[in-house]
C-alpha cells in the first residue's frame, strides 16, 4: 500500500464538516469510528473524549487545505509540519496475506496505529499521508471545492492539475449555475440593445418631423 493512500484519511475527516452550510456529522463515537473504515481495531479505541479531539484535528487539517487553496505554500507546509511533530507515526514493513509467484509476502510500508488514543492514531496517519501526497505531487494538489457553498476538501490527481470541484455533483451544479448566469447576461444585453435601438429610432423619427 502506498503511503500517499493515507492522505484520504485527512480528506474524510475535513469533510465531516460543511461550515458554510452549518453542518457537522462528527457528533458521536460512532461517527468517529466510521472514519477508520476497515481499521476496526483502531476504531474500537474511540471514546467520548475523541469527538472533541477529532474536531480539533479537523480544524487544523482544514487550515492546511485553506492555505494551499489560497496559494500560501509555506503556511500550508508549516501547519502540516506542526501536526507531524505532535502526532508522530510508527512505520512498519507489512506483508499481509498476499503472496507473489514464489510464495513470498509482498512487502510494503505501512503506518502503524498510534497506541495512545484513537485521535492520535488517526491524526498521525492522516498527517503523514497528506505529507506524502504534498511532497509527491505538490501543494497545489490540495484544494477546496469551488462550488459554493460546498468547500469540501479534495486531492487533485488529474494529469493537468485542472480539478476544481470535490465531486461530479458539484462540478455539474457549478456548470449549470454558470450556464444560467451566461443566459441571464445575454438576455440583459439583448434587452438593452433592443431598448437602445427603439430609443434611437424614436429620436430619428422625431428629428424628421
Amino acid at each position: 500500500m502506498e503511503l500517499a493512500y493515507y492522505s484520504d484519511y485527512a480528506v474524510r475527516l475535513v469533510n465531516t464538516e460543511e461550515p458554510a452550510r452549518g453542518k457537522d456529522s462528527l457528533t458521536s463515537i460512532d461517527s468517529v469510528r466510521d472514519l477508520f473504515g476497515v481499521n476496526q481495531q483502531a476504531a474500537r479505541r474511540a471514546t467520548d473524549a475523541d469527538v472533541t479531539r477529532f474536531r480539533s484535528v479537523r480544524a487544523r487539517l482544514r487550515a492546511v487545505f485553506e492555505a494551499a487553496d489560497a496559494g500560501d505554500e509555506t503556511l500550508s507546509v508549516d501547519l502540516l509540519n506542526s501536526l507531524l511533530l505532535e502526532f508522530p507515526v510508527s512505520p512498519q514493513i507489512s506483508g499481509h496475506d498476499f503472496r507473489d509467484d514464489d510464495g513470498r509476502p509482498l512487502w510494503h510500508m505501512h503506518l502503524a496505529d498510534h497506541p495512545s488514543n484513537a485521535t492520535a492514531g488517526f491524526a498521525a496517519i492522516a498527517a503523514m499521508g497528506l505529507a506524502f501526497h504534498l511532497t509527491e505531487y505538490g501543494v497545489d494538489r490540495l484544494g477546496l471545492c469551488e462550488a459554493p457553498p460546498c468547500r469540501n476538501a479534495y486531492l487533485d490527481t488529474s494529469t493537468n492539475r485542472s480539478r476544481r470541484y470535490c465531486s461530479d455533483r458539484c462540478a455539474t451544479r457549478a456548470n449549470v449555475a454558470a450556464y444560467r448566469a451566461r443566459k441571464r447576461l445575454e438576455a440583459d444585453r439583448s434587452e438593452k440593445t433592443s431598448l437602445a435601438a427603439e430609443t434611437a429610432q424614436r429620436s430619428s423619427a422625431s428629428g424628421e418631423r
